[in-house]
C-alpha cells in the first residue's frame, strides 16, 4: 500500500498530497480517534540505499521530537511504511514568512515577532544541540491565530547525518541563505552557522531582498564564500545606521566574527531598532527583482520540507531574485544576446586553443588562424586599426571607467577583462577591441585560478554559457595540474556545458575532445545533447547509451534522459525520470531546478 489519498497509513488517513521538495513529500492526514489534521513528512526511497538508514533514522527522530518550544512545530510521532520513513508533525494553518515578503512591505509588528519567535525558537534547539541548517522565509509559518512557527528542524538534521553517498558530504542549506562554512561543506558547523543565514533573513526583511543573488547556485554559494556583503543603505537608504551594524557583524565571513550566540543577535537587532528612533512602518521592504529566464517559465516552489502550511499551494518563484541595481549606478542599454554569445565563443575558443597549445605566444594570431574570416563580420578599422565604437557608446561612463583603470594598471588582466565586459555590456555588436581586450586579459593571466574563476562567473551570470563553460574547463585544468581539490569548477563545468550544448556553435569553440581530455561521461552528453538538437536523434540516444553503461546513475544523463522523452511528448516516461532526480539527495542543485522547471511544463 502507497502513500496515495484515501489510504491509511497506520492510524493516519492520507486526505492529500500538499507537495514534495527535495528530502520528502509532504501528505495532510486525518487521525480519527485523536480527531486531528496531521503532516506527514515521507522521506525519499533515495535515503534507503543506506542500509543504516532507519536505525539512524529512528535514533535521529527522537532527538528532534524532544524540541518542546512555542516556537517550533513540533515533532508528534515517527515510523516507517513499507521501509519509507515519515514524520508525524503538527499541521499549521496559515502562511510563510516568504509569502509575506512576496507581497511586499512586512508591517513593524510582524518583522518584531518574527524576530522574538524564531529567536527564541533557534535559541532553544541550540542550547539542546540541534541546528537547524536550513533557515529561511518558507521555513518560518505564521500560523492564523498569530503565532509564529520555525519548521523543518527534522530533515535538516536527519539528512546532515547521512552517511551514504547521497547525504555525505552534501551542502545542506538554500543557497541565498547559507553561511560561507556550510557553502565550503565544512563538516565542524555551529550555532554560528544558523546565526548567519537568521541574519541573511533579518536582510531580507528589512533591506527588501537577499543580499546576494543570480540566475545559478553556484553563483551565489561563491558571493557568500567571497563577495563582500552588500551595504544595506546602499540598496536601501531607509535601513538605519545603527541596524546595519547588526547586520554586518551577523553576516561576516568569519564565523568568529559574528554574534556569540542567537540570543545576542536577536537583542542586538531588536536595541538597534530602538536606538534608530525610526518608525519601523516608515522603512520601504521593496520587492525583490525577480530573474526572468529567457527559457521556459520557472515552476512553483514546493512547501517547506519539514512542516506544511495550508499556504502550500501557492506557488512561488524558484529562480532567485536578481540583484537590484543601486540608483545611482547608470543604467546598461538593452543586450544583443545573439551578438553577445557571439563575441564570447569566438574569443574564448581561440583563449582555450592558445592556453593548451604550445608555441603559440599571441592568443590574437591563434584567433585570427582558427577562425574562418566569414564567420567574424568587423566593421572598417580607424587609422589606428582598430574598430571604432557606434557613436554614444565611447563615452558610455562603464567604458570610461573601464579605459581609465586599463590606463593605470596595464599589466592588470582583471583590468582588460572589465574592459572587454564594459563593452560587451554596452555594444550592440561584434567588435574587435573586445577581442583585444580578453585576449590580452588571458594572456597575462596565466594559471592564476581566481581570474578564471571570476571570469567563468562573469560571462555564465550574462547568460553565455559556451564561454563561461571554456574558462570552468581551464580552471578544472589548472586545479588538478596544482594538486587542489577541482570538484567545485568541474560541477561548475557540467551546469555550463551542459546548457551550451543546445547552441550550434558550441563545438567550434569548445572541442568535444578537449572536454573528453578530463570528463568522458560529460564529454558524451554535450555531444549527446548538442546531436539531438543539430543532428541525428538516433545518434545521440546512441551516446545516450554509452554514457549509461560507463557511468550509470550519472544525473546529467538522467536530466537528458527525461529531456528526450519530454521533447518527444512521452510524458508519463520524462515525469518518472525527472521524479528520480527530485528524490535523490546527490542530485546537483542546478539539476535539481533543470527537473523541476521541465516538470511544471508536461501535461
Amino acid at each position: 500500500m502507497s502513500f496515495t489519498t484515501g489510504e491509511n497509513v497506520g492510524s493516519y488517513r492520507i486526505m492529500e498530497k500538499l507537495g514534495r521538495g527535495g528530502m520528502a513529500t509532504v501528505f495532510k492526514a486525518y487521525h480519527a480517534s485523536l480527531d486531528r489534521y496531521v503532516a506527514l513528512k515521507v522521506l525519499h526511497p533515495a535515503f534507503l540505499e543506506d542500509p543504516n538508514f532507519l536505525a539512524r533514522f529512528q535514533r535521529e527522530a527522537r532527538l528532534v521530537a524532544k524540541l518542546e518550544h512555542q516556537n517550533i512545530v513540533p515533532v508528534y510521532d515517527f515510523a516507517d511504511h513499507e521501509e519509507q520513513p515519515y514524520l508525524v508533525m503538527k499541521y499549521v494553518e496559515g502562511e510563510t514568512l516568504k509569502a509575506h515578503l512576496n507581497r511586499g512591505r512586512l508591517s513593524p509588528e510582524l518583522v518584531w515577532d518574527v524576530v522574538n519567535a524564531v529567536g527564541a525558537g533557534l535559541a532553544h534547539a541550540h542550547n539542546e544541540g540541534i541546528l537547524h541548517r536550513d533557515i529561511k522565509p518558507s521555513n518560518v509559518i505564521v500560523a492564523n491565530d498569530g503565532r509564529i512557527y520555525l519548521a523543518d528542524f527534522g530533515l535538516a538534521r536527519i539528512a546532515q547525518m547521512g552517511e551514504s553517498t547521497l547525504s555525505s558530504d552534501m551542502i545542506m542549506g538554500t543557497p541565498q541563505y547559507i553561511s560561507p562554512e556550510q557553502a565550503k561543506g565544512e563538516k565542524n558547523l555551529d550555532n554560528r552557522t544558523d546565526i548567519y543565514s537568521f541574519a541573511v533573513m533579518l536582510y531580507e526583511m528589512v533591506v527588501g531582498q537577499v543580499p546576494f543573488s543570480s540566475d545559478t547556485p553556484f553563483s551565489i554559494i561563491h558571493d557568500h564564500i567571497y563577495s563582500p556583503l552588500p551595504l544595506p543603505h546602499l540598496v536601501n537608504p531607509s535601513v538605519p545606521d545603527e541596524v546595519e551594524r547588526v547586520l554586518l557583524k551577523a553576516l561576516a565571513k568569519e564565523r568568529d566574527d559574528r554574534h556569540e550566540n542567537v540570543e545576542a543577535l536577536s537583542q542586538a537587532f531588536k536595541q538597534a531598532w530602538e536606538d534608530s528612533n525610526v518608525d519601523m512602518a516608515d522603512v520601504t521592504m521593496t520587492s525583490p527583482i525577480r530573474y526572468v529566464a529567457p527559457a521556459p517559465t520557472p515552476p512553483p516552489t514546493v512547501p517547506p520540507v519539514a512542516t506544511v502550511v495550508q499556504e502550500a499551494k501557492v506557488e512561488e518563484a524558484t529562480l532567485p531574485p536578481e540583484k537590484t541595481k543601486i540608483a545611482e549606478k547608470p543604467k546598461k542599454k538593452k543586450r544583443n544576446w545573439w551578438a553577445f554569445i557571439a563575441v564570447v565563443v569566438l574569443l574564448f575558443a581561440a583563449i582555450a586553443f592558445a592556453i593548451s597549445t604550445l608555441g603559440q605566444d599571441n592568443l590574437l594570431n591563434s584567433l585570427e588562424n582558427e577562425i574562418p574570416n566569414e564567420e567574424l563580420p568587423l566593421p572598417p578599422l580607424n587609422e589606428e586599426g582598430e574598430a571604432p565604437l557606434p557613436m554614444g557608446e565611447e563615452t558610455h561612463p562603464d567604458i570610461l571607467a573601464a579605459r581609465k583603470d586599463v590606463g593605470e594598471n596595464p599589466d592588470d588582466p582583471y583590468a582588460h577583462r572589465d574592459l572587454a565586459l564594459a563593452l560587451l555590456d554596452n555594444s550592440e555588436r561584434k567588435n574587435q577591441l573586445v577581442y583585444k581586450e580578453l585576449s590580452l586579459a588571458a594572456d597575462l593571466a596565466g594559471d592564476d585560478l581566481r581570474f578564471f574563476e571570476d571570469t567563468g562567473f562573469a560571462f555564465m551570470d550574462r547568460g553565455a554559457f559556451t564561454a563561461s563553460a571554456a574558462m570552468f574547463l581551464r580552471a578544472t585544468k589548472i586545479s588538478q595540474e596544482v594538486g587542489e581539490d577541482a570538484e567545485w569548477f568541474i560541477s561548475l563545468f557540467h551546469e555550463t556545458a551542459y546548457k551550451a550544448a543546445s547552441q550550434p556553435e558550441m563545438p567550434n569553440y569548445l572541442p568535444f575532445e578537449e572536454i573528453g581530455k578530463i570528463d568522458e561521461p560529460m564529454m558524451l552528453i554535450v555531444q549527446a545533447r548538442h546531436t539531438f538538437y543539430h543532428g541525428d536523434p538516433e545518434d545521440a540516444m546512441g551516446l545516450l547509451n554509452e554514457v549509461k553503461r560507463i557511468k550509470p546513475g550519472f544525473p546529467e544523463a538522467l536530466l537528458f534522459e527525461g529531456e528526450i522523452h519530454a521533447r518527444r511528448k512521452n510524458a508519463d516516461e520524462a515525469r518518472q525520470v525527472f521524479e528520480i532526480l527530485l528524490a535523490d539527495l546527490g542530485t546537483p542543485e542546478w539539476i535539481v531546478v533543470e527537473a523541476e522547471n521541465a516538470l511544471s511544463q508536461l501535461p
